[in-house]
């Protein structure tokens, strides 16, 4: 799962339905979500985009999904089909069909069992840590 979080943070775009974390952490992130068309942040307005299908460069971006598990696996399917290589999954937002199928469909599906915190794989709880591997990748490069 280590190397799927990596595989993760390797994109040059992030979508995100939680946004904040990925703006504090200065990454270049699109709001995705079906029922506005902007979203706030520190009175500052965010356009949306509507679906996976919608982004406009899906095979470079990652998506990070916490919507409940009926949701997300109609999301899974719609990053699948608009080329996204990797999918994050927080917790909550997957029952096992879904995660087996973003494991199995995605370039990196993170998700589940592991991670630092006590409820699997989470961007606010992991994602500084797997960032910095990435970071630290590219530096020996």
């Amino acid at each position: 799962m280590e190397a799927a979080a990596k595989t993760f943070f390797s994109s040059k775009y992030f979508a995100v339905a939680v946004l904040y974390w990925y703006h504090a952490h200065s990454l270049p992130v699109t709001p995705l979500t079906p029922s506005r068309p902007s979203i706030s942040i520190s009175s500052t307005s965010y356009p949306t985009i509507p679906s996976p299908s919608a982004l406009p460069h899906p095979t470079e971006t990652s998506l990070s999904i916490i919507t409940q598990p009926s949701v997300t696996k109609q999301v899974l399917k719609e990053a699948k089909e608009a080329g996204v290589p990797a999918v994050w999954l927080q917790p909550g937002s997957f029952d096992d069909e879904g995660l087996e199928y973003a494991k199995r469909e995605f370039k990196a599906g993170v998700g589940g069992d592991g991670g630092r915190g006590g409820e699997g794989w989470c961007v606010l709880v992991d994602g500084d840590w797997c960032m910095k591997a990435v970071r630290e990748e590219r530096e020996k490069l």
